[in-house]
């Protein structure tokens, strides 16, 4: 794949994500981190806190927490139809393992575009569930299991899921009481 004359962007922006800032520490570290994404875990369980906690808005942490839903069932339909292969480089195995040999979009990366878009308008700090979604979606391309146009096809449509479902509760927030 790499050994073309030419290589497509998103070959050489993920051949360089697999071979900058490696040592078994660091990709140790970026492996576990990555996990508490895997199947939108760590989003559900935002919002499943914030639904405990905030009771007075509970519905629309409920809704909050069904964007990210939704992200992931529609991110696997699309993964499905789509059938686009895991990257595969030459002498850079994958860092990690993964549920389906299926790459295109990444889950992770639509679950957590979802959660911090739909969170940061019930009002946790979207600086901070941005750079764990951010996070999160790069941890895919840095363990060698996403392409980077998954990862931002992934964002995007996570956040168009979580701003068609949260809508309304965004305009209630801009609302004058």
């Amino acid at each position: 794949m790499f050994g073309r004359e030419r290589s497509t962007l998103d070959e050489r922006l993920l051949l360089l994500a697999r071979t900058r800032a490696h040592s078994p520490g660091a990709e140790r570290a970026v492996a576990r981190f990555s996990r508490v994404g895997e199947h939108a875990i760590v989003w559900l369980a935002i919002g499943a806190v914030g639904h405990a906690v905030d009771v007075a808005h509970a519905p629309a942490w409920r809704r909050a927490a069904g964007a990210v839903a939704g992200s992931y069932v529609l991110n696997t339909a699309i993964k499905l139809a789509v059938r686009r292969r895991r990257p595969r480089l030459a002498g850079l195995p994958p860092l990690t393992g993964t549920p389906t040999g299926l790459s295109f979009p990444s889950a992770h990366s639509s679950t957590s575009f979802a959660g911090a878009l739909a969170y940061s308008r019930l009002g946790l700090p979207a600086g901070a569930m941005y750079a764990l979604a951010g996070s999160l979606a790069l941890s895919r391309v840095y363990l060698g299991v996403h392409y980077p146009s998954d990862v931002l096809a992934g964002a995007l449509l996570g956040t168009a899921v979580a701003g068609a479902i949260t809508a309304q509760d965004a305009r209630a927030q801009r609302a004058p009481a």
